[in-house]
């Protein structure tokens, strides 16, 4: 690590703070050029109990940067890993609220919710998919604290990958006989399609997303636990919407969310 703990927990504050006052700020690494990726988690962490402490609770992971020629562009070899908070759950059919947010857009997602612990290294596709317990559609709602959506790969970290809302429902269906890879999702903004994908387009199976994170966290010394809900990264484009827009994404097999922007 090449940031000082004090270092750390100050920029944990500001991009805290941004979110909290809905305030843009600068990327960080304009600020610490220095900083490496080991900083960048542990900003993220100290971001993750900063929440805490304000009694907040912890919902599940997130995976992002799931293309591969997304990662081949940015020169990584893995995806970025988060956490989702229980006060971003947004229920099916719901709202959402423009004015608790910066500059948001949504994209769906399949998740894992997991039976049994799953830890690495060495975790595997197999691995994960014996290890659920079953699938169900997801929308997150990105929203980075950084202008303009401009941000380096350890600023985004920092900003826990742009966590903000994240929605679920549709049918939960067990991963027996399911064909992740060609699942087909259709993205929908004001009843005009936006975009379609299929299971393939996260990691070229998105059952690959939840094996990197359990191989990431075990490298770490840490591991998915039995009952752990990850959005495996976004399928579809992050699409912009604003106030008054109304979403509704399809999935094959799944079911459908729907949500309304207020």
């Amino acid at each position: 690590m090449a940031l000082a703990p004090e270092i750390i927990a100050e920029l944990a504050r500001y991009l805290d703070t941004a979110e909290m006052e809905r305030r843009e700020v600068t990327k960080i690494t304009d600020q610490h050029p220095e900083m490496d990726w080991d900083d960048a988690y542990a900003i993220q962490t100290a971001l993750r109990q900063r929440h805490q402490a304000r009694g907040i609770g912890m919902a599940g992971y997130k995976a992002g940067l799931t293309s591969h020629a997304k990662m081949k562009q940015m020169g990584v070899s893995d995806p970025v890993f988060g956490f989702l908070t229980d006060v971003g759950m947004i229920p099916d059919g719901g709202e959402i609220d423009t004015a608790t947010l910066i500059h948001p857009k949504v994209e769906a997602e399949i998740a894992f919710v997991l039976k049994r612990e799953l830890s690495g290294p060495g975790c595997h596709i197999g691995a994960v998919l014996a290890a659920t317990d079953f699938v169900v559609p997801a929308v997150e709602v990105i929203d980075s604290r950084y202008k303009d959506f401009r941000f380096d790969l350890k600023s985004v970290i920092a900003d826990n990958t742009s966590a903000a809302r994240w929605i679920t429902g549709g049918v939960a269906t067990s991963v027996t006989g399911l064909d992740l890879r060609n699942l087909g999702i259709v993205l929908e903004k004001n009843g005009e399609v936006i975009d379609t994908a299929s299971g393939a387009a996260v990691l070229g199976h998105p059952a690959q997303s939840v094996a990197m994170l359990a191989n990431m966290l075990g490298r770490r010394g840490g591991s998915l636990p039995a009952g752990a809900f990850i959005m495996t990264g976004g399928a579809t484009a992050a699409v912009a919407v604003e106030a008054g827009d109304t979403v509704t994404v399809r999935y094959q097999s799944l079911g459908s969310l729907s949500m309304r922007v207020v």
